[in-house]
């Protein structure tokens, strides 16, 4: 496939994380690489780039450091992520035309994103988030397509865990309304991967204006989300054919969650058991809860009498 212009400000965003002081020579080199073939650098090695830019492997690294990330790797899966989400679901699909085995690569892609989020797990980010929705006198999750699977999880049990945390499922009208409603004692959590939902984007820049605090989960800081939320949660979320895999976006979910739960352990205990009377009354459940500890019955001794 030809090479494909990237949207959303590619080059820019990465010219604007050049140092102020500029790059080296052989480093300028790989920047233009990555901005003119944006393909080959998302896909290929380090050595490959390399090789394209003229110069040795440990200039990517430095170059990748230089522009603010840990190394290469780090900065090959936002520039994947960002230059996936400049193509349409056909040509996403395409680029994944050659996979063999499609089942077990998904998992496979899967197991290795889990393990590069694992990797990179920030436990700051997720407590301060956590402590925003504990703080917060609503959080509004918008999360739109697939990738409201990830917001109601969210939303379901962080209200389980005692806080009034609600996803946004019901279109942009709903939308329109709980944004008109935010405040500076609101939260607001976007939830977008691959290419971004306009609305998604409006909403967090309202929210941004009525004082809220705001933050984002997804696969690419894209400046048009960045801008209006104070901090943004990269997960990876490509996946093997056309649409994006969401475990990486549902383990942070439930990690801030963890989290939420553990900041006011009396208020989260007194909501579950407060939930669980309820679905006992509703009858909600197929299987009860049986007794948490059995008693042990009694060994008989030799002489036909109980022991103890």
């Amino acid at each position: 496939m030809a090479e494909t212009g990237t949207d959303d400000g590619f080059e820019a965003w990465l010219r604007d994380r050049t140092p102020e002081r500029g790059l080296r020579p052989k480093s300028a080199a790989v920047l233009e690489v990555l901005v003119s073939q944006p393909r080959r650098a998302s896909f290929g090695s380090t050595a490959e780039l390399a090789q394209l830019a003229g110069v040795n492997v440990a200039t990517v690294t430095r170059t990748a450091q230089a522009l603010g990330f840990a190394g290469w790797p780090a900065l090959q899966q936002e520039l994947r992520a960002r230059y996936l989400s400049s193509l349409s679901a056909p040509q996403v699909a395409e680029e994944h035309r050659d996979v063999d085995s499609p089942g077990s690569a998904s998992l496979r892609r899967d197991l290795d994103s889990l393990a590069l989020f694992n990797r990179r797990f920030d436990e700051d980010e997720i407590r301060n988030v956590a402590e925003a929705v504990a703080a917060a006198r609503r959080t509004v999750v918008i999360a739109d397509g697939s990738y409201a699977a990830v917001g109601i999880a969210f939303a379901h049990n962080a209200r389980l865990a005692g806080y009034d945390v609600h996803a946004i499922t019901a279109g942009d009208a709903e939308l329109a309304n709980a944004t008109a409603k935010l405040t500076a004692d609101d939260v607001l959590i976007a939830i977008s991967f691959w290419r971004l939902y306009e609305s998604t984007v409006l909403a967090a820049n309202e929210a941004k204006a009525r004082g809220a605090r705001a933050f984002a989960i997804t696969d690419a800081a894209s400046p048009a989300l960045a801008g209006a939320v104070e901090q943004v949660l990269m997960v990876p979320a490509e996946g093997v054919t056309f649409f994006p895999s969401l475990t990486a976006g549902m383990s942070l979910v439930q990690a801030i969650v963890a989290q939420l739960a553990a900041v006011d352990p009396a208020r989260t205990s007194d909501s579950i058991e407060a939930a669980e009377a309820m679905w006992s009354r509703f009858d909600l459940l197929h299987r009860r809860p049986g007794l948490a500890e059995r008693p042990v019955p009694k060994r008989p001794t030799g002489r036909g009498v109980p022991a103890g």
